[in-house]
């Protein structure tokens, strides 16, 4: 069979398995979760000699399963299956927050479907894999809900690399095919332009939005299509809840309070349509309240929504570094730093942490006169400690570092090797 490797996710739940924690695998929908569960990682284990009866798998957003949605006919349905035989039984079960009902939203230490979850825990033989589509029910709240005992895998679209090693070919076409259509997987199957154009519209208008609105109960969808429009279209800018809800009203004459967009930012969020990257100031140590950059979980989704009209090189390739850094497992900021002259700040477009690691990182796509690069290499050069600063452009060449110890790297290099950042 033909597909598209996730080899990371799978370790990820090979090194988990039998860990007596209930794997939760979270991320924005068609993304590959279900893939990765219900294919990849289902037959890993009929590989690794688990019999197929041993492995019992749900979909909840399937309606044959939709009687399952009730928590105590799923829990009654799963004890079915197992026997008291000695051996482990595996249970998949996709698209969990099917079985949340809103009323326990607001509420999350009332969602039944923990205490199910925590019930068959207690089985001696039961492995437990779930998927779901909302980080605030799945990620944020998952070790409060499961007792200590859930443990989070985020499955992302694919990064530049993943996409790069199925399609192969010319690095510079791959790249454009890329930064134009995304990461979502299910993408590159579509044979023709206008038909990954239609797939990716269609992801937002029949399947995100429909679930967002239906799930939170979204009094006002007009309002969320046009914040998630003007975030798309001013993707890694500064904004605020005030400020969209201002740009809101002079350009589609509707009036909306920053109460109600800033909601719908958190509703956005939580379904992982979008990343929240907050400003902080290197110096003083501290975080600024507002505002803040939002990038998109992936440039093919914001390019059709724009109707792949606002087509900025220098933005969309800054929200796939974003992305990239996410996906390696670092917590991205946006920082801001005094320029060396005192006369004003500087902005550095990521601060990557992860542990006591930082990185400092700016993005430029193009870097064609001595004036550009001096604007690029200002914000680094104002930092005056010892973490490591670099710069990504869409130059080609090898990773060399200039004599104040920055490292310079074309875009290839950045992408195409995971350990970029140590060289």
């Amino acid at each position: 069979m033909d597909y598209i490797r996730r080899d990371k996710y799978l370790n990820m739940l090979i090194d988990r398995k039998g860990n007596g924690l209930v794997k939760v695998i979270t991320g924005i929908r068609r993304c590959g979760k279900s893939f990765l569960l219900f294919e990849i990682f289902y037959n890993y284990l009929l590989e690794s000699g688990v019999k197929s009866e041993n492995i019992i798998t749900i979909a909840l957003d399937d309606d044959r399963y939709s009687e399952l949605r009730d928590c105590g006919k799923l829990s009654e349905y799963i004890r079915s299956k197992i026997a008291d035989d000695g051996e482990m039984y595996y249970v998949l079960i996709d698209e969990v927050q099917y079985a949340i009902t809103r009323a326990e939203m607001k509420n999350p230490e009332e969602i039944r479907l923990y205490n199910v979850l925590n019930g068959l825990m207690r089985l001696k033989n039961v492995d437990i894999y779930v998927t779901g589509s909302n980080s605030k029910l799945l990620s944020r709240d998952v070790m409060t809900a499961f007792r200590g005992r859930g443990d989070t895998v985020e499955v992302y679209p694919l990064t530049f690399k993943e996409y790069y090693d199925y399609v192969g070919g010319d690095r510079s076409e791959a790249y454009e095919n890329y930064s134009l259509y995304g990461g979502m997987p299910f993408t590159l199957f579509r044979k023709s332009d206008e038909d990954k154009a239609r797939y990716l519209s269609e992801l937002f208008t029949e399947v995100y939005f429909k679930d967002i609105v239906e799930r939170y109960g979204i009094k006002l969808p007009e309002i969320l299509g046009e914040l998630t429009d003007d975030l798309c279209s001013s993707v890694g800018s500064l904004t605020n809840p005030s400020k969209i809800a201002r740009t809101i009203a002079s350009t589609k004459g509707i009036k909306v309070d920053s109460e109600t967009v800033s909601s719908y930012l958190n509703c956005l969020t939580e379904s992982f349509l979008f990343r929240c990257a907050k400003r902080y100031d290197v110096k003083g140590k501290k975080y600024f309240d507002y505002p803040s950059k939002y990038y998109c979980a992936d440039v093919g989704l914001r390019n059709s929504r724009l109707n792949f009209r606002q087509q900025e090189p220098t933005h969309i390739m800054e929200n796939i570094i974003y992305n990239e850094l996410i996906y390696r497992g670092y917590s991205v900021d946006v920082g801001v730093v005094p320029a060396s002259n005192g006369a004003s700040t500087c902005e550095i477009d990521f601060v990557a942490n992860m542990g006591s690691r930082r990185i400092y990182i700016q993005s430029a796509f193009s870097v064609d006169s001595d004036e550009k690069a001096e604007t690029e290499l200002r914000s680094l050069r104002s930092v005056n400690d010892f973490f490591k600063k670099v710069v990504v452009s869409g130059l080609y060449g090898k990773a060399w570092y200039d004599e104040q110890g920055i490292l310079h790297m074309g875009l290839y290099e950045f992408f195409l090797n995971e350990n970029s950042l140590n060289i």
